[in-house]
This record gives structure tokens, sequence and C-alpha cells, in this order.
């Protein structure tokens, strides 16, 4: 079976996706997976935008939130883990790879301040913190580097 993201007109590859749809996607709206999208679609968007040619591996605790990370990139780039074009590798640094071809992109994300655990409005705080990371440039997100 050929899987040519070309030759599929329904595949909404260019779509921008709300924080509405990140929510509903994944469940509710958390820092991780807007972090992961924006991931995503930065290498789609500046690296290399065939989906089926991609591998992404995300490093990191291999548990949720950070796993979030994954979901996030999943709807940003095309990657799924249904193609197997996407995997997590448990590490404790937080980074993401990107290949296409002979070209590798790395991405690492910046501190995220996340607030004090507890306390009735922390699901509240946690959501606030992914909308504003949502509409914050790519610069203030993660640095990028290629080789």
């Amino acid at each position: 079976m050929n899987h040519a993201a070309s030759a599929c007109k329904y595949t909404g590859i260019d779509k921008d996706y709300s924080i509405e749809d990140l929510a509903a996607f994944h469940g509710h709206l958390g820092p991780y997976i807007v972090l992961g999208y924006r991931m995503g679609r930065y290498v789609r968007e500046h690296f290399c935008s065939d989906q089926i040619g991609r591998a992404h591996v995300v490093y990191c605790e291999g548990v949720p939130p950070q796993t979030c990370l994954a979901d996030g990139i999943q709807m940003g780039s095309g990657c799924t883990l249904g193609k197997r074009n996407i995997e997590i590798i448990v590490s404790n640094e937080i980074r993401c790879e990107f290949a296409c071809g002979e070209k590798k992109i790395v991405i690492r994300p910046r501190q995220i301040s996340f607030p004090p655990q507890g306390g009735d409005n922390y699901s509240r705080l946690i959501e606030k913190l992914a909308e504003d990371l949502y509409s914050m440039p790519d610069a203030e997100l993660f640095t990028a580097g290629t080789s």
C-alpha cells in the first residue's frame, strides 16, 4: 500500500489546530501537548514537510505528562504511532530528534515554569499555562539545531 501524503486529499496536514482541537484529541489541555504540537509544526514548516519519510524520537521520562509531547507532535507533524514513524525513548533529558533522509534536527524545550501543585485551582493554572505556551514565539519555547 502506498501511503504517499500527496495522493490523499483528506490529510489536512497544513491545518493549524486550535487549543480546542488539541484538548479534544488529548482529553484535556496541558503544556506538553501544546509544546509537542508547536515542535511538530515547526519541523513540518521549517525542516521537512514529508510526513511519511520523517522519523521522530521523543526522549523523556517515559510517563505523563512528558509523554504527552508525542500526542502534540503527532498533530503538529503528521507523523503517527500507526505509521511507526514516532517513538518514545525513556531518558532523563527532554528532547526530540527528527530525521528526514540524511538530515536531522534536535529540538530541546526551554524550561517551563509550572505553578505549585495543590490547591483548588491547580488544573486551571495548568490549562492557563498551556494557553500561554500556545501563543508564544517558537524561540521562547524551544531551541532547534540541525546536524
